[in-house]
C-alpha cells in the first residue's frame, strides 16, 4: 500500500524528502562523485582539451541530447489522468517541459559550432564506439522501467549532475574567452541554462517520484530505483572516459611527431 507523501519542507533541501530517498541519495553520492571528479570537464575549464576530444564529446552526447525529449515522452505515455497525485503531477509537468527540451537540442548544436565542430559534424558523424551507453539507457528505462524509475534516471540523476558539472565550465572566463566575442553568448546559452545554481528540475523531479512511490515503498523498490540512479551516473562516467581516450591519443601522437 502506497503511503503518501506531500513534501512540506522547502523544494530544494533532502530533509524535505522521505528517508528512504535521503538515504537512496547518501547510497549513490559517491558514484554521482566520480562523475563530477572527471577529468573531462576540468579540461575542458581550462581550454586544455584538444579539438579530436572535444569533438567527440560534441558528438557522443548529442544523442542524448538529441532523444532526452523522447525519455520524457516515453516517461509521459505511462500516466494516467486521475489515477494518482503521482501521475497528475508527473504529467503537468513532463507536459510542460518537454517543449523546453527542444530549445536545448538548438542551444547545443550552437556550443559545438562555438567549439570548433560544425553542426553538420554532429548530426551526421559516428560516435565513437560505446559512447551510445548513455542514450541507450535512458531509453531502455524510459520506455521500459516504470514511471519513477524513468524519471528518477533521467531527469533527476543525469539533470542533476548535468547542471553540477557544467557550473565550472560556465564560470570559467578562459573557457568564455575561448570563444569569439559575436559568438560568445549564444555558445553558452546551454551551459548557461544548465549551470544554472537556482535550477529545480532535479528536484521537482525527485519530488514527483517520491509522491508516486510513497513515504514508504518496499526495500527492493528503493534498490531498484537506487539502481537506477547508478547506472545513470556510470553511463555518464564512461562516455568522459571515451572521449579522454581520444584526448590522451591525440596528444601522444602529437608528442611523437
Amino acid at each position: 500500500m502506497n503511503t503518501r507523501f506531500e513534501r512540506t519542507g522547502p523544494l530544494t533541501e533532502l530533509s524535505s524528502y522521505p528517508q528512504w530517498a535521503q538515504d537512496m541519495v547518501a547510497d549513490c553520492a559517491s558514484t554521482k562523485q566520480k562523475v563530477l571528479d572527471h577529468e573531462l570537464w576540468a579540461r575542458m575549464a581550462d581550454t586544455t582539451l584538444d579539438p579530436v576530444a572535444t569533438s567527440n564529446f560534441m558528438v557522443a552526447v548529442w544523442p542524448f541530447i538529441e532523444r532526452f525529449p523522447s525519455y520524457m515522452a516515453l516517461n509521459l505515455l505511462k500516466t494516467r489522468y486521475g489515477r494518482s497525485p503521482g501521475d497528475d503531477l508527473a504529467r503537468r509537468w513532463l507536459v510542460r517541459n518537454i517543449r523546453v527540451e527542444q530549445n536545448h537540442a538548438e542551444y547545443w548544436l550552437s556550443w559545438a559550432a562555438g567549439a570548433g565542430v560544425a553542426r553538420d559534424t554532429v548530426l551526421n558523424e559516428r560516435p565513437a564506439f560505446g559512447s551510445q551507453v548513455l542514450a541507450d539507457w535512458c531509453e531502455d528505462i524510459s520506455a521500459h522501467g516504470t514511471l519513477a524509475a524513468g524519471m528518477l534516471a533521467t531527469n533527476y540523476a543525469i539533470e542533476g549532475v548535468t547542471g553540477e558539472w557544467s557550473q565550472p565550465i560556465y564560470e570559467s572566463q578562459i573557457y568564455a574567452e575561448s570563444f569569439p566575442p559575436n559568438v560568445r553568448t549564444g555558445s553558452l546559452r546551454w551551459l548557461q541554462l544548465h549551470a544554472a545554481y537556482d535550477d529545480i528540475h532535479p528536484w521537482e523531479a525527485l519530488e514527483i517520484v517520491c509522491t508516486i512511490v510513497g513515504a514508504a515503498p518496499k526495500a527492493v523498490e528503493v534498490a531498484h530505483l537506487g539502481e537506477c540512479v547508478r547506472r545513470s551516473y556510470t553511463s555518464m562516467h564512461m562516455v568522459g572516459d571515451l572521449c579522454m581516450q581520444a584526448h590522451r591519443y591525440f596528444n601522444t601522437t602529437k608528442a611523437v611527431a
